[in-house]
C-alpha cells in the first residue's frame, strides 16, 4: 500500500514537473509570488498580471492585442488544476484562437477592399455633387444683370448668393445620405491656413452577436486599423459584466460598445429602425447597418441567419458563421434535427464534413434570397469541430434568380462502395440573345433523376442527401488576399499563422475550374491589366457557375471495400495524372482526395492497382458484396465454369478492355514539398474541443439541444 501512494504521489508531482514543458497553451503564473503584485483595473494590461477589482482577483491572459481577464483560481484549484486548465473558463477557449486568428486577417482582407470602394464611391459622388453645383452657379452668373446695374441690384444679388450656398449645402446632404458617411472635401481641397486636412475615414463597424469575454471584440479593436466601432452583445449578464470589465481594462471605451440584449431582438430591432427611418422627404436615411456580422454561437447559428442576413449592409457585407453541432450536419444520427435546422439532409459518407458546409451555405442562401439577397461564399471551412463560414451579401434579385440552379441533392451509395451522384434542382441555361452578342439566361426546370435506385458500380442501394448548395465555396481571389495579409501578420500576434497558412493554401488547391471558368478568369486579369472593365457576360457565368467536382473519396476506404492493400498517395495521383486528369487534396480531412476524374476511372485505377501491384485473396471476398461486383469476379467464375456470361456483365468486360492503360508513376504523383505546410491540425492535447455551455438562463434559440 505504501508503495502505491509512493508511485502515486511521484506520478502526480512528475505531471505537474514535466507537462508545462511540452504544453505551449497558456501557463499558468506562479500565483503565490505574485499575490502581493495585484493592480488596479487601470493599469496598462500587461500577460499573466494580477489584477484586484472590486474584491476580486483576476488573472490577465493575452491573445493578440488584447487582454482578458480571467478570475484567479482558487487554492484548491490551484494545487488540483493544470497549468493549461487555469484559464480555460466558460468564456475563454484558448483552443479557438485559431478561429479568431483567422477572422481577424479574413475581415482586414476584406475591410480594405470595403474602404476603398467606399471611399470611390464618396469620391465619385462628390465630383457629380460639385459638378452640378458649378453648372447652378454658372446659370445664375448668366441671369445676373449688367455691371452698370449692380449697385441698383446689389440686394438681389446677394439673396442669389444666399441661394447658391443653400444649394451647396443642400448637395452635402445628398453627398452624406448617398455614400452613408459625412461628407468632408478632399486632401487637395480641404486646407486651413495653407495646412491640409486629412480626409475623414468612412466608418466600418462590426457586430460580435454572440460576444462571451468580448474577446472577438477586443481584437477586432486592437487589430483592425480602419475598424470605426465594434459591438459586443451577449444575452448573460456576468458575460456582459466581463466585457465591460476586459473593455476598460484595454482602455477600448471608444471602439467597442457594449450590448446586454437577445441577438435576435439586438438585430431585429436594427432592422425595424432601418425601415422605418426615412427623411423628410421620404427616402431612406444613412443606413446604420454592420459592414460585418460575426455569429460564433454554441452549437448552431441557424436560428440567427434571417436576422443576420438582414443586419449586415446589403452592398455586399460580411457574414462570418461557426456552427459547431458537427453531430447534425456531419453525422447520419439526426437527419430530423439537421433538416429542421438547415433545411437539408447529410449524408452517412467519409465526405459528409463537406456536405455539412453545404448545408450551411444552403440555409444562409435560403435565408437571404426571400429578401432579394444573394450570397457569395469567399471561404468555407470544415476545423476541427466545427464549420467556419465566410461569405458576401448583396442586395440583387436578378443575381436571386440563379440560386435555384446553384442547389443540389446527392445520391449516395452508402451502403455499398460509397459513390455519388449529384441532381441539381433547377438549369441556368445561357442562350445567345438576338443581337447575337452575347447570352442570356434563362432558368427552367432539371432533368432527373441522375442515377437508378441502384448503384451503377455495385448495385447497391441509394441514398438522397439534400438539398444543399451546389456552388464554389470558396473565391480564389479572396484566398489570396488573406494569404497576404498573413504575409504581414507579425507571429508574436498570430501564434496560429502556421497552420492558418497550411489550410488556406490547401483550400486554395482543391478549387478545380472548368475550362470555361479558366477562360473567364483569364478575360478578368487581362482586363484588369488593361485598366479596362471585366465582360458583363463574366458576371453573368459567376453567377450561373456550379462546382462540377464536389466531394472527395477516401483510398485507405476504398481499398477496405476492395480487401486490397492500400495503394500510396503519390503512386495513385501519379496515375490519375497520367490519364488526364487533375488531382488534389480537401482541406476537410487528411488522406483525402479530390479530383474531376469520374467514378468509372477510379474503380479502373483500383482494379489496375490490384491486378499490377497488390492481388487480393479473391476466395476472401463473399459473393453479392460490392467488393465480389466492383472486381468483377462473377465474370471470371463464368469464364472459368465455361457459362456464358449475362450481356450486363459482357458489356462490362468490353468497356474494361476500352479503359486506357494505367501507368503508376510515382515521380509524376509527388507535390511540391519545397514549402512544408502544415495543412492539418494535430490535437492540441488530450479532452480538447468544446467547453461547457455558460451556466444562465438561455432562450431556446441560444441553447445546444
Amino acid at each position: 500500500m505504501r508503495a502505491f501512494f509512493a508511485a502515486t504521489s511521484f506520478r502526480r508531482i512528475f505531471t505537474r514537473l514535466i507537462r508545462p514543458t511540452h504544453q505551449k497553451i497558456l501557463p499558468l503564473p506562479n500565483l503565490r509570488t505574485m499575490a502581493s503584485e495585484a493592480k488596479d483595473i487601470t493599469a496598462p494590461p500587461a500577460d499573466k498580471q494580477i489584477i484586484a477589482h472590486e474584491g476580486k482577483r483576476y488573472v490577465t491572459v493575452k491573445e493578440g492585442l488584447a487582454h482578458i481577464l480571467v478570475p484567479e483560481p482558487s487554492e484548491e484549484d490551484k494545487e488540483n488544476l493544470r497549468p493549461d486548465q487555469a484559464v480555460r473558463q466558460v468564456f475563454y477557449n484558448p483552443i479557438q484562437q485559431y478561429n479568431r486568428d483567422l477572422t481577424v486577417l479574413a475581415i482586414k482582407a476584406y475591410g480594405k477592399e470595403a474602404v476603398q470602394q467606399k471611399q470611390a464611391s464618396h469620391s465619385k459622388l462628390e465630383k457629380i455633387i460639385e459638378k452640378k453645383k458649378r453648372k447652378r452657379q454658372a446659370e445664375k452668373q448668366d441671369q445676373q444683370p449688367n455691371k452698370a446695374q449692380k449697385g441698383a441690384d446689389g440686394e438681389k444679388a446677394t439673396t442669389e448668393t444666399e441661394t447658391v450656398q443653400q444649394n451647396g449645402e443642400e448637395a452635402k446632404d445628398a453627398t452624406e445620405q448617398e455614400t452613408d458617411f459625412p461628407v468632408e472635401k478632399s486632401a487637395e481641397q480641404a486646407t486651413t491656413n495653407g495646412e491640409t486636412k486629412k480626409a475623414k475615414q468612412p466608418p466600418f463597424t462590426v457586430l460580435d452577436a454572440l460576444s462571451a469575454s468580448g474577446l472577438r471584440a477586443l481584437r477586432y479593436a486592437h487589430e483592425i486599423p480602419f475598424l470605426t466601432s465594434v459591438t459586443a452583445n451577449d444575452l448573460l449578464a456576468p458575460a456582459v459584466e466581463s466585457i465591460k470589465l476586459n473593455v476598460k481594462h484595454n482602455r477600448l471605451e471608444d471602439k467597442v460598445n457594449v450590448s446586454h440584449d437577445d441577438a435576435l431582438a439586438h438585430m431585429y430591432t436594427l432592422i425595424a429602425k432601418e425601415l422605418r427611418a426615412k427623411d423628410p422627404k421620404g427616402k431612406p436615411v444613412m443606413s446604420e447597418k454592420y459592414d460585418v456580422v460575426d455569429l460564433d454561437p454554441y452549437g448552431t447559428a441557424a436560428p440567427f441567419l434571417d436576422a443576420a442576413v438582414q443586419s449586415v449592409r446589403d452592398d455586399g457585407g460580411l457574414l462570418c458563421v461557426t456552427c459547431t453541432d458537427s453531430g447534425v450536419w456531419a453525422s447520419n444520427g439526426y437527419p430530423e434535427k439537421c433538416y429542421s435546422l438547415y433545411g437539408g439532409v447529410p449524408v452517412k459518407a467519409w465526405f459528409s464534413h463537406e456536405v455539412g458546409i453545404r448545408l450551411v451555405l444552403y440555409s444562409i442562401q435560403t435565408a437571404a434570397a426571400k429578401y432579394g439577397l444573394t450570397i457569395e461564399p469567399l471561404l468555407s471551412l470544415s476545423i476541427d469541430f466545427y464549420i467556419r463560414v465566410f461569405v458576401r451579401v448583396k442586395k440583387s434579385p436578378a443575381a436571386v434568380k440563379f440560386q435555384g440552379g446553384k442547389n443540389m441533392m446527392v445520391y449516395n451509395c452508402d451502403s455499398g462502395c460509397g459513390a455519388w451522384s449529384t441532381q441539381l434542382l433547377m438549369r441556368n441555361k445561357a442562350s445567345p440573345n438576338k443581337k447575337g452578342s452575347g447570352v442570356f439566361y434563362k432558368h427552367t426546370f432539371a432533368q432527373g433523376p441522375s442515377v437508378d435506385k441502384g448503384c451503377e458500380h455495385c448495385g447497391s442501394t441509394m441514398h438522397m442527401a439534400g438539398p444543399m448548395y451546389g456552388g464554389r465555396i470558396h473565391s480564389p481571389d479572396f484566398i489570396k488576399r488573406v494569404l497576404g495579409e498573413l504575409d504581414e501578420a507579425p507571429t508574436d500576434v498570430y501564434g496560429t499563422t502556421l497552420r492558418i497558412r497550411g489550410m488556406l493554401q490547401t483550400a486554395l488547391e482543391e478549387i478545380l475550374l472548368t475550362p470555361e471558368e479558366q477562360e473567364a478568369e483569364k478575360k478578368k486579369e487581362e482586363a484588369v491589366k488593361a485598366g479596362k472593365k471585366a465582360d458583363p457576360a463574366l458576371k453573368e457565368l459567376e453567377l450561373a457557375a456550379i462546382d462540377p467536382y464536389p466531394f472527395y473519396f477516401h483510398p485507405a476506404t476504398i481499398s477496405g471495400i476492395l480487401k486490397c492493400s492500400c495503394p500510396p498517395e503519390a503512386p495513385l495521383k501519379g496515375a490519375l495524372r497520367g490519364l488526364g486528369y487533375r488531382v488534389t487534396r480537401s482541406h476537410c480531412k487528411p488522406g483525402s482526395i479530390k479530383t474531376d476524374a469520374p467514378w468509372s476511372i477510379i474503380w479502373h485505377v483500383f482494379r489496375e492497382w490490384i491486378r499490377q501491384k497488390a492481388p487480393v485473396k479473391e476466395d476472401n471476398i463473399k459473393p453479392g458484396t460490392p467488393g465480389y461486383r466492383l472486381l468483377r469476379l462473377g465474370e471470371k467464375k463464368n469464364q472459368t465454369e465455361g457459362a456464358e456470361a449475362p450481356k450486363e456483365q459482357q458489356s462490362e468486360e468490353a468497356e474494361e478492355q476500352q479503359m486506357p492503360k494505367v501507368v503508376f508513376d510515382e515521380q509524376l504523383g509527388r507535390d511540391d514539398k519545397t514549402v512544408k505546410l502544415v495543412r492539418y491540425q494535430a490535437n492540441p492535447r488530450e479532452n480538447w474541443g468544446p467547453l461547457n455551455r455558460a451556466v444562465g438562463k438561455v432562450p431556446s434559440h441560444h441553447r445546444k439541444d
